[in-house]
This record gives structure tokens, sequence and C-alpha cells, in this order.
């Protein structure tokens, strides 16, 4: 699931997958320590997720599109 996240990045900010693998670790590690432990463990088990589900607006990784997107709405990103 996170080289799938890494790749959605990547395409969306338009930069290497290198770069994007370092963007992705960079706030997943803030995440987690920011976030209870608990929490912590649950992305942790989501990400490393091997299969993916499909939410109703068709994005291959589920809700976690839906997130990102409420996210980059929360920031100015439309």
């Amino acid at each position: 699931m996170a080289n799938e996240i890494v790749k959605m990045v990547a395409q969306k900010a338009k930069i290497a997958e290198p770069i994007a693998q370092i963007a992705v670790d960079t706030v997943l590690n803030m995440l987690k320590s920011k976030l209870p432990a608990s929490v912590g463990g649950i992305l942790d088990g989501f990400l490393s997720s091997k299969t993916t589900t499909t939410a109703k607006g068709g994005s291959p990784l589920g809700d976690i599109g839906n997130i990102a997107g409420a996210l980059g709405g929360l920031l100015g990103k439309k």
C-alpha cells in the first residue's frame, strides 16, 4: 500500500519516486509522532497491507484517497 501512495504522490506532484518516497516517509513519521501509539499502529498496518480496495469514487487506495483529498482542501488545494 505504501508503494502505491508513493507512486500517487510522484504522479500528482510530478516528482521522481525517490523524492516522493522521502516526502511520504516524512509525513508518515510526523503523523506517527503526533498521533497516539495505537493510531500509529493502525496506520502501519494499513500501509503494510498488500491489498487495495476501491472506494465509491473509484480510488484504488480506498478511503485514503478521500482522506488525502479532504486534507488537500483544508490546505487550500482543490
